[in-house]
């Protein structure tokens, strides 16, 4: 399984961005998909997710009513729309894909794939 984000780029605050993450090797329907980013020097730190299994999404406090993450599994794409950028949304995201189900969808050791992460810079 093959995991390719993209769609990170520069943008000013208060704008939009859109990331996609194409899975390969394997149909992401029994997958639970999620987004992570990482600051320089700090840990990865959980974004977004979404359960296969139950339809359930969650995100981050921090970015609660301003991100969105879809998924559409006849294109094996898993998306995070992000708005109202602010400059602390600024990192390295990552998609990452959960083929056996466990509890915690917020914590990257619950996930089995990674994809190479694509860089968001929000300028203040």
């Amino acid at each position: 399984v093959q995991l390719q984000a993209y769609g990170g780029g520069l943008v000013p605050a208060g704008g939009s961005l859109r990331l996609s993450c194409v899975v390969s090797g394997r149909g992401i329907t029994r997958y639970t998909m999620g987004w992570f980013r990482r600051v320089p020097g700090k840990e990865r730190e959980f974004v977004a997710a979404s359960r296969w299994s139950s339809g359930t999404i969650s995100y981050a406090d921090a970015v609660k009513g301003r991100f969105t993450i879809s998924r559409d599994n006849a294109k094996n794409t898993v998306y995070l729309q992000m708005n109202s950028l602010k400059f602390e949304d600024t990192a390295v995201y990552y998609c990452a894909a959960m083929r056996y189900y466990r509890s915690n969808s917020a914590s990257s050791g619950s996930y089995d794939y990674w994809g190479q992460g694509t860089l968001v810079t929000v300028s203040s």
